[in-house]
């Protein structure tokens, strides 16, 4: 093992061994452990959400409790309809994919690209928030280190994500529920203390309505409300992460899924609505330097012995801090997936599909990790100029897949007896998250939202250039691939002859293929034709590649095996019949090169005469863009070959 190895083996970790049956069931995670993973960027906005929307009421601040009430309306609906969601869509996508399916390429494409956005401010904002919170604690003079914090603290889950999504998880557990306990407790404490004075609560709001209602009358009041409904929108994202990460769940994954999504909506539900309620009962005001919730948590513990206060107080707001860096793992964990589904049906670089020896979609958590960490350098981890640019996005996706779940139920209404319940759940999600979105788009456009919506139209673009690249790569290998039923035909009238027994000192051509397929074929036509009588043994080496498209379960990865195996083993049939010895090997991994190296290795000790073959495809208006939009494996193992001292010849084909 070389030291580069031993390296990644220990910040990264070890390969995953793909042969043990257990491997799903083991990166799995639980209902609980998705909770913490997924649900942390929900539970953190409590730390800003409830926040803006209480100072933006100014002095009406009892109209808050119709604020409560309609974010917790909305919570509850958009996790039921997501719930909904996981069910039709069992092996994740989340609104990528429904709006794909349900509605159109191009709706997923808009869907995919405001998630993409979306993730990536999660993680900066999160972990800039998570900086201000660690930071207000310490002097000032400390402030100067802010954006280096930052900037590490994305490097650090960027390395923690590439060992794993159970692995990044299980870290954060501890604090995730000291969170959970003091933010529960704490509101238990406040109603329970001031529960005499929930009739002077109501009182309060009715006062303030007539006195909104005499300032600015009721539709100016209700613009106020809306305004700060809107402001505390932030509260609602991450709900749909769940839906995007379904296949990293435990089975059975629906039902582990819409668990999930209960813990999620009774969590986030009582900590928004609570927060808002314990405002009020202690009369809170905000305080320069101070946020909301450190206020509160000062106020509910003034009475408290000494040390007792500010250790709850340290305990909270230390776990809050903590939670809003936690927070930046729902974009490791959903942003990469989404690349990936989007990969696989060509709309973004097919490298962002493959998969890691950890089984981990690599290129994505890196590019997820750059696009942050690019943000928070350039905004100096300013969480002001971060939070217009947030959120806007996640409303995209959310309408999109409520407006691609609607339509579902109202074209399957003659079979599911139930539609009429789901479409008006999936009816009132649209509702609600396409009326923030306007809102969101009024409010956020002239403070920078604009620049949200410019970049999403940018990423869009980009995926129709790449769809368009592929498209027409795929229209040129189609004469290629017409080899195919021409050595079909062939096969049919051709004159079977006895291939000869096993000579391991006889000349082996040995030809790396992907299928039997035109580039494989072309390339074994070429063989024969510019190497007449030269060769009596071939053999055939083929690689199932492991990537985000297939690794879906322990059935699916069989599935992949005998695809593989079918598939070499239709060049050994074709040359037998032809009076060669043939032989298949076949292995499966993320790594072409790494499986292709070992097959390889093992043919040349069984063939000292063995000369390798592969086949590349070579484009007329090639350039570094499109080189990188397409796999040149066979130029790595071409060296990996050579430092081995064996020959590899590569063929070229135009296309």
């Amino acid at each position: 093992m070389n030291l580069f190895s031993s390296i990644k083996n220990l910040v990264i970790g070890r390969a995953h061994n793909l042969s043990d049956k257990k491997i799903f069931h083991n990166m799995s995670l639980i209902a609980l452990l998705a909770w913490v993973g997924l649900g942390a960027d929900g539970l953190s906005s409590s730390c800003y959400g409830p926040e803006e929307a209480f100072k933006a009421l100014g002095s009406h601040t009892h109209l808050s409790l119709f604020v409560a009430l309609a974010s917790i309306v909305t919570i509850v609906v958009i996790c039921a309809s997501y719930s909904q969601i996981i069910e039709l869509f069992p092996t994740g996508g989340g609104g990528y994919l429904v709006a794909s399916k349900l509605l159109s390429p191009t709706a997923g494409v808009v869907s995919g690209a405001a998630l993409l956005g979306d993730y990536v401010l999660t993680i900066a904002l999160s972990v800039a928030s998570g900086a201000d919170a660690v930071f207000s604690m310490l002097p000032e003079h400390y402030l100067k280190y802010k954006v280096g914090f930052s900037a590490g603290a994305v490097v650090f889950l960027t390395i923690l994500n590439l060992r794993g999504v159970k692995e990044s998880v299980i870290l954060w557990v501890p604090v995730f529920f000291v969170f959970v306990g003091t933010y529960t407790f704490g509101i238990i404490w406040a109603v329970a203390a001031h529960f005499g004075d929930l009739p002077q609560i109501v009182q309060g709001v009715t006062t303030d309505i007539h006195a909104g209602d005499a300032e600015v009358g009721f539709i100016g009041m209700l613009a106020v409300m809306l305004r700060a409904y809107g402001l505390g929108a932030g509260t609602y994202t991450g709900i749909e992460a769940v839906s995007n990460a379904v296949n990293t769940l435990r089975e059975p994954r629906v039902q582990t899924g819409k668990r999930t999504m209960v813990y999620m909506a009774v969590s986030l539900s009582f900590v928004v609505g609570g927060l808002l309620l314990a405002y009020l009962l202690y009369q809170v005001a905000p305080v320069e330097g101070k946020t909301l919730n450190a206020v509160l948590f000062e106020k509910l513990t003034m009475a408290w012995p000494a040390h007792l206060s500010k250790t709850f107080v340290i305990a909270a707001m230390g776990s809050s801090a903590a939670l809003l860096v936690i927070a930046a793992q729902t974009g490791f964990v959903g942003g990469p997936r989404v690349l990936a589904n989007m990969a696989v049906d060509r709309w973004m670089p097919t490298r962002f599909a493959t998969l890691s020896d950890r089984l981990v979609t690599q290129n994505g958590v890196v590019l997820m990790g750059l696009a942050a960490l690019l943000i928070v350098l350039s905004t100096s981890a300013a969480v002001n100029v971060m939070v217009v640019l947030y959120s806007i996005n996640v409303f995209i996706t959310f309408s999109l897949s409520q407006l691609g779940m609607v339509r579902h139920w109202w074209q399957v209404r003659a079979t599911d007896a139930t539609w009429r319940k789901k479409i008006f759940i999936n009816g009132i999600g649209l509702l609600l998250t396409g009326g923030i979105l306007v809102l969101l788009c009024v409010v956020k456009f002239d403070e920078g939202g604009w620049v949200t919506l410019l970049v999403t139209g940018a990423i869009v673009g980009l995926a129709f250039w790449v769809k368009s690249h592929y498209r027409q790569t795929q229209k040129k290998l189609h004469r290629l691939n017409e080899l195919v039923a021409a050595a079909l035909a062939d096969d049919a009238i051709v004159v079977e002859k006895t291939p000869p027994p096993c000579d391991v000192n006889a000349r082996t051509a040995v030809l790396l293929v992907n299928g039997f397929n035109g580039l494989g074929l072309h390339t074994l036509l070429a063989v024969v034709r510019m190497f007449p009588k030269v060769y009596t043994n071939f053999v055939f080496v083929q690689v199932g590649v492991l990537d985000a498209g297939n690794f879906k379960g322990a059935d699916e990865v069989e599935n992949l095996r005998e695809h593989s195996q079918r598939e070499v083993n239709r060049y050994v049939t074709y040359m037998s019949k032809r009076g060669f010895y043939t032989e298949a090997h076949y292995a499966l991994g993320t790594d072409i090169v790494e499986e292709a190296a070992k097959l390889c290795v093992v043919i040349a000790e069984k063939f000292p005469q063995a000369q390798f073959f592969a086949g590349q495809l070579v484009f007329k208006d090639e350039s570094l863009v499109t080189r990188w939009l397409h796999n040149h494996t066979v130029f790595e193992l071409q060296r990996r070959l050579y430092q081995n001292g064996r020959a590899m010849l590569i063929l070229p084909i135009q296309v």
